[in-house]
């Protein structure tokens, strides 16, 4: 028989399978990359629980819950747990604090003949552990920002480094105005743990050094870690340099050719094209102000033409004209700001090539 689980960084370096007994309402707030969801009650009976729990206390509570779930109900979710400890004898089941849901759900399937273990200290635990990992990791690790102007291919060269942590990656999201995928970002807490975990792998993996993206401190609806972006306002800086026509052929096929086979992909061929423009328009309209008035509505009028022509042909050459203006007239000004801002902690500046290569060579210096 196993014993239950104490040593919760194993279960992430390790990718154990994890049943989780919360409600769904807390589930979706937060939760563990591949873990399944089978909640011992629904939001609604967790919330009638909890009421009669404060007006009544526990052992009312436990009374109303075992009312609740019962009969057909309680074999049909007891079938789920079964299988899924069958099909993963190696994993693990918790609730909130490894408590009262987790030994009931434990008691029901044992009764069904069935040791399953559960985590100690349940989803709180492994969260505090999670939140512990990245602040130990800004605490104790070395960082360097990779910065650039825009499209000049920062996550290509990050993807090609051992030591990244791919920020707009765990976000699903590019990072900038333009930046939503055709599916959905995590939730916050999501984000958090994902990233977490990607720290704590590597830091097994006897990496102490880090290379982020230069970002804000949100990308998209996730925002950074705050002690993270707190060190970012001081970690040293690598800047990427490209040509201008390199980076428009990198956006345009990112957030044009790739974005559209995106949305087709999820939504099929009719639907996901129609998605795509409105998502397009709705990127351009999100900057209005700060575009200004005459600006925003030449550079919209580009972007529908373009958007009619490649619907009609399949021609994308005249995404051209917007992504230029807007690099142009809006990005790169911006950009050039923000270099001036942090021209003091940039160590070295090069192509992609060269960056790579200082950033690999560095990673080295910082092992010895």
């Amino acid at each position: 028989m196993r014993p239950d689980c104490t040593h919760l960084k194993q279960l992430f370096l390790d990718d154990v399978p994890l049943m989780d007994m919360r409600a769904p309402v807390e589930f979706n707030k937060g939760a563990f990359p591949g873990v399944v969801n089978l909640p011992l009650m629904t939001d609604q009976e967790r919330q009638k629980v909890g009421t009669c729990y404060k007006q009544q206390g526990q052992a009312a509570a436990i009374t109303l819950g075992h009312q609740l779930v019962n009969g057909a109900v309680k074999a049909q979710r007891l079938q789920a747990w079964a299988a899924f400890a069958q099909a993963h004898p190696d994993g693990y089941l918790y609730c909130f604090r490894g408590g009262l849901r987790s030994q009931i759900v434990q008691g029901w399937l044992k009764e069904a003949g069935i040791h399953y273990p559960k985590v100690v200290g349940g989803y709180k635990a492994m969260r505090t552990l999670l939140l512990e990992t990245t602040q130990q990791a800004v605490e104790q690790c070395d960082f360097v920002l990779l910065g650039g102007l825009t499209g000049t291919g920062k996550t290509d060269v990050l993807h090609q480094l051992d030591n990244v942590l791919d920020l707009e990656g765990h976000a699903n999201h590019r990072g900038s105005s333009f930046g939503k995928r055709a599916t959905a970002q995590p939730a916050q807490i999501d984000f958090e743990n994902a990233l977490a975990i990607d720290v704590l792998k590597k830091r097994d993996r006897g990496i102490g050094q880090f290379v982020l993206e230069d970002e804000g401190r949100i990308v998209g609806s996730c925002t950074v870690p705050l002690e993270l972006y707190q060190g970012m306002q001081h970690y040293p800086l690598v800047w990427l340099e490209d040509s201008f026509d390199s980076r428009v052929a990198r956006i345009l096929r990112d957030y044009v050719t790739n974005l559209c086979a995106e949305f087709v992909a999820v939504h099929g061929e009719e639907e996901g094209r129609r998605l795509y423009a409105e998502r397009l328009r709705q990127s351009m309209a999100n900057i209005h102000k700060r575009l200004g008035g005459e600006r925003f509505q030449r550079l919209s009028a580009l972007l529908g033409q373009a958007l009619d022509e490649q619907l009609r042909s399949g021609d994308v050459s005249l995404h051209r004209g917007w992504i230029e203006g807007l690099l142009k007239e809006y990005y790169d000004p911006m950009y050039a700001y923000q270099r001036d801002a942090k021209a003091g902690r940039i160590e070295f500046a090069g192509d992609a090539r060269e960056v790579r290569e200082y950033l690999k060579a560095r990673a080295r210096r910082g092992q010895h």
